[in-house]
């Protein structure tokens, strides 16, 4: 660990919750369970939110290493899948267990009061679901989810009559509002699939349930460049494939190897940074401060910040951020 002026880079190991319970949702902790069936929040953010004194530099970046996630492998039948097959004589598995789940924030079994959100990003969860397994229908509301394909391909289906397939590269939403009943499944026989999950608290509860995507084999990308790929359907200047009911915005970029691309956080913003494929350095561009960020990692970023991410290694990386109002909220 070391500090520099402008850049601050912490870490500290994440508390694992074992007793939990099955509800509308979410797998979540028994203590918590009473509380969620009365509203959408595992816990109310102004009591999970950890006021921080603003920052005397010019902005902060705070890294999350891999070993602060908590890892989830849930039972099987808890989402109406048959049992795992074995590795050995299904060589298509790339996990033991149906599901490897990598929570950012307190969710399901994992809770934690001082790591509950960022802002309004609730939650992220990094789902591996293996071939021909899902998750059965499940009831969500007041929430927006913002869906990202990493590989293979997604099924939805939903109780507003929606049902499509998306490879890598697409993005879906689900504004919840009042109440909508969906289904997530690999019906890949032979692939595997990975997504990233972000809920996003909305502005008002009670909206009217809606859904949308953007097809991945549709965009023509530019590599070195950040996608903007989600923003607020209240702001009239940014033309997103996807838009909700939040001052949020979420960009991906695909970096080649050597290459970078600048990344600007305003002194009113932060942002969070996952590290979806591959490995970059944030460098901050006004002092020596610098970091390496591997696969499934990820970062807090409070601006004011002008940071440069490079790619390392000979694949490239593939970047997410969710960019959202500053309010001070940290897991640190």
């Amino acid at each position: 660990m070391f500090v520099a002026p402008g850049v601050r880079w912490v870490t500290r190991p994440a508390r694992k919750v074992a007793r939990a319970e099955w509800s509308e949702f979410g797998f979540l902790g028994s203590r918590s369970v009473a509380r969620q069936r009365r509203g959408v929040r595992v816990l109310p953010l102004h009591r999970a939110v950890r006021m921080m004194a603003p920052s005397q530099n010019s902005g902060n970046v705070r890294k999350v290493a891999e070993d602060m996630l908590y890892v989830s492998e849930p039972n099987p039948m808890y989402f109406g899948n048959p049992s795992n097959e074995n590795m050995s004589s299904n060589p298509r598995w790339t996990n033991a267990n149906w599901l490897k789940s990598r929570f950012h924030f307190s969710f399901a079994e994992y809770m934690s009061r001082s790591n509950s959100n960022f802002g309004v990003l609730r939650v992220m969860n990094d789902d591996l679901v293996q071939p021909a397994r899902g998750f059965g229908s499940h009831p969500h509301r007041n929430m927006e989810i913002c869906t990202f394909v990493v590989d293979g391909e997604l099924t939805h289906q939903d109780s507003m009559g929606t049902a499509e397939t998306l490879g890598p590269n697409s993005i879906q939403f689900m504004t919840a509002g009042t109440g909508v009943v969906h289904a997530e499944r690999n019906m890949s026989p032979e692939e595997p699939l990975r997504f990233i999950q972000m809920w996003i608290v909305p502005r008002r509860s009670g909206l009217e349930p809606n859904y949308g995507s953007m097809r991945g084999d549709k965009c023509n990308w530019a590599p070195n460049t950040w996608q903007h790929l989600v923003s607020d359907v209240e702001r009239k200047d940014a033309a997103t494939p996807v838009q909700i009911n939040q001052d949020a915005n979420v960009f991906v970029a695909q970096v080649e190897s050597g290459c970078s691309v600048p990344l600007r956080i305003e002194d009113d913003r932060q942002a969070y940074f996952l590290q979806v494929r591959g490995s970059v350095a944030i460098q901050n561009t006004a002092s020596a401060a610098s970091a390496v960020l591997k696969q499934h990692e990820a970062a807090e970023l409070e601006g004011a910040l002008d940071l440069s991410v490079v790619a390392q290694g000979e694949d490239g990386a593939l970047c997410l951020v969710v960019e959202m109002s500053r309010d001070g909220s940290s897991r640190f």
